[in-house]
C-alpha cells in the first residue's frame, strides 16, 4: 500500500488514470492505490492518459494526452472557450451538483472533522446560461493564441478573459454565454471600434504602455438597466469618445457609461477615481422587493435570481418572530441585513470598507428602512478587543458571509463568547467554512444544516449556507 508520503509518480510520466470525482476548485480526481493524482479537465467516469506535469509530495497533477473511456456524463459544451472561466461545462448539470455536495461532505469531513453534517436544502439554478450580472474583460496588446488557430494571426489585440496563471496573456472572445445576450452586443461593439481606432491602445501589463485595461458590465436583471464601465491607465476622455458614441448610438439598451481611471500597476478593474460620460453614476437592482443601487465598484450578488433563493435560504434559517437583534458580519453593502430587516426587530451591519457602508446607508434610505444600523469595523481585530458600543443590544442571532479566506481565527473564536441563539455562515469557499466551524463546534455550536445554493452553473464555484445552534 502507498502511504500519502509516497509518490509513485514521475514528472513526464503517462499513466492511465480512472477519474473518480471532482475536487474542490473542478480538477478530475484520480487513485493510484490512495495516492491522489489530479487531473485537469478531468470528469467523472472518464479513463484518460494522463501526462504527469507537477509532482508534489502529497499528490500529483495531470493533463489529458488522451480519453480512452468517455464519461456518461459528458455532455457538449455550448462554448468554445469554457476551459478558461465554467469549466464544467461539459458535464450534464445533474451531475454537477451531485459533485459539488460532494465537495461539502469531503471539506467538513477532512477540514472540519465533522463526519454528520446534513445537508439539506439544495437549490438548483433554473437559468444555467446568461445568468451573471456583472462580467469583467480585459484589454491586451498580448493575445493568448490557440493551437487551433492559423500561424501568422495578429496577436497585438485581443479584449476578452485571462488566461489561467497568466497575469500577460488574454483570450481574445467574441461571445460570452454566461452573461445576458445584450452583452456579446455590447463586447461585440467595443471591439471592432477599438481595431478602427489607433488611438484606442491596450494596456500591456509587462512594460505598463498603453491606455486601454478592463471593460466591465453591469445589468439590472429585474430593472433592464446597463452600466459600462471603461477602465483606463489614465484620463483622456477625447480618446473615448467613439467608444460611448457608439454605445449610445448603436446599444441605447446601455444606460450608464462609466470610466474608472487605474494609473497604478496592479491589475484590477478599479481605480483611484472615476468620471461619468452617460446617465447616472449608479444602476438599480430589484432583489426580495428592495431596490439597491450599484455602483461600478461596489460589490453585489453577481447571480440576481440565485442571489434572492440564496438570501430567501438565509431568512428561512433565522425563523425570525420579529423580536430578534441580528448582527449582520461582513455586511457589504447591506443586502442581507436589509433583506432580514423587514421582519427582524433591529438588524445591525459592520463592515470595515467604508465605500460599502455608504452604500449600504443610501440603501437603506432608498428603502425607507428604518429600523438597521451600519458600523465601521475590522472585524479581524474589532470584536475581539471587546470594542463592541456598549449600548448595542446583545445579539440573537449572527450572521456572517466573509470572504473566500473565511474569518479570522480569533472572530472565529470570539463569535460563542456573544451566545447568539443562532449562527448562519453563508460562504463562498466551503473549505474555509469548513475550517471556521471546527472552531465553532468545539465552542459549543451544533451544525445543524447546510444548505447549497448553485450560484454559478457550469463553473466549480459553491455557495453554502449553515445553521449553528447552541448545544
Amino acid at each position: 500500500m502507498i502511504t500519502k508520503q509516497e509518490n509513485p509518480t514521475r514528472k513526464g510520466q503517462e499513466l492511465e488514470l480512472e477519474i473518480e470525482s471532482l475536487a474542490y476548485g473542478g480538477l478530475g480526481l484520480a487513485k493510484l492505490d490512495d495516492f491522489v493524482v489530479f487531473v485537469k479537465g478531468g470528469l467523472p467516469g472518464q479513463t484518460v492518459l494522463g501526462h504527469i506535469y507537477k509532482k508534489k509530495r502529497g499528490y500529483s497533477e495531470a493533463y489529458i494526452v488522451d480519453v480512452l473511456k468517455e464519461s456518461p456524463k459528458k455532455i457538449k459544451e455550448k462554448c468554445d472557450h469554457f476551459f478558461i472561466c465554467s469549466k464544467l461545462q461539459n458535464l450534464a448539470y445533474d451531475e454537477q451538483i451531485k459533485q459539488k455536495i460532494n465537495q461539502v461532505n469531503d471539506a467538513f469531513i477532512r477540514l472540519g472533522d465533522i463526519n454528520n453534517a446534513k445537508i439539506g436544502n439544495i437549490i438548483k439554478a433554473k437559468k444555467k446560461y446568461y445568468y451573471r450580472n456583472k462580467m469583467e474583460f480585459s484589454f491586451s496588446s498580448n493575445r493568448w493564441v490557440l493551437e487551433s488557430e492559423p500561424e501568422g494571426v495578429d496577436k497585438s489585440f485581443a479584449l476578452g478573459l485571462h488566461i489561467p496563471r497568466r497575469f500577460d496573456k488574454i483570450l481574445d472572445i467574441d461571445k460570452c454565454h454566461i452573461q445576458p445576450k445584450i452583452g456579446n452586443k455590447i463586447l461585440e461593439a467595443v471591439k471592432k471600434k477599438c481595431k478602427e481606432n489607433t488611438n484606442l491602445k491596450p494596456y500591456n501589463p509587462r512594460t505598463h504602455i498603453g491606455f486601454l485595461r478592463h471593460l466591465m458590465i453591469r445589468y439590472g436583471f429585474n430593472t433592464n438597466q446597463i452600466m459600462v464601465n471603461i477602465v483606463t491607465a489614465y484620463e483622456d476622455i477625447e480618446k473615448l469618445e467613439p467608444i460611448v458614441k457608439i454605445l449610445k448610438n448603436d446599444i441605447p439598451e446601455v444606460t450608464t457609461i462609466i470610466n474608472n481611471i487605474n494609473t497604478k500597476k496592479a491589475d484590477v478593474s478599479y481605480g483611484e477615481y472615476e468620471i461619468l460620460l452617460h446617465g447616472k453614476r449608479t444602476i438599480e437592482e430589484k432583489m426580495n422587493g428592495l431596490t439597491f443601487d450599484i455602483s461600478a465598484n461596489s460589490f453585489f450578488q453577481t447571480n440576481t435570481l440565485q442571489g434572492e433563493k440564496l438570501y430567501d435560504e438565509v431568512k428561512k434559517l433565522c425563523n425570525l418572530k420579529g423580536n430578534e437583534v441580528i448582527y449582520d458580519l461582513y455586511c457589504g453593502t447591506g443586502t442581507i441585513g436589509l433583506s432580514l430587516s423587514q421582519t427582524a426587530k433591529h438588524v445591525y451591519g459592520f463592515e470595515i470598507i467604508r465605500s460599502s457602508l455608504e452604500n449600504a446607508q443610501i440603501n437603506a434610505t432608498k428603502n425607507n428602512v428604518k429600523n438597521i444600523t451600519f458600523l465601521k469595523a475590522n472585524l479581524d481585530t474589532y470584536f475581539k478587543s471587546g470594542q463592541l458600543p456598549r449600548e448595542l443590544p446583545k445579539p440573537n442571532i449572527i450572521i456572517v458571509d466573509p470572504p473566500r479566506a473565511g474569518m479570522h481565527k480569533d472572530m472565529v473564536s470570539f463569535i460563542p463568547r456573544m451566545k447568539p441563539d443562532s449562527l448562519i455562515y453563508v460562504s463562498c469557499n466551503p473549505t474555509t467554512q469548513a475550517r471556521d466551524s471546527k472552531i465553532l463546534v468545539k465552542s459549543g455550536y451544533h451544525l445543524k444544516n447546510i444548505s447549497v445554493v448553485d450560484m454559478f452553473p457550469h463553473t466549480p464555484h459553491i455557495e453554502t449556507v449553515a445553521l449553528f445552534n447552541k448545544e
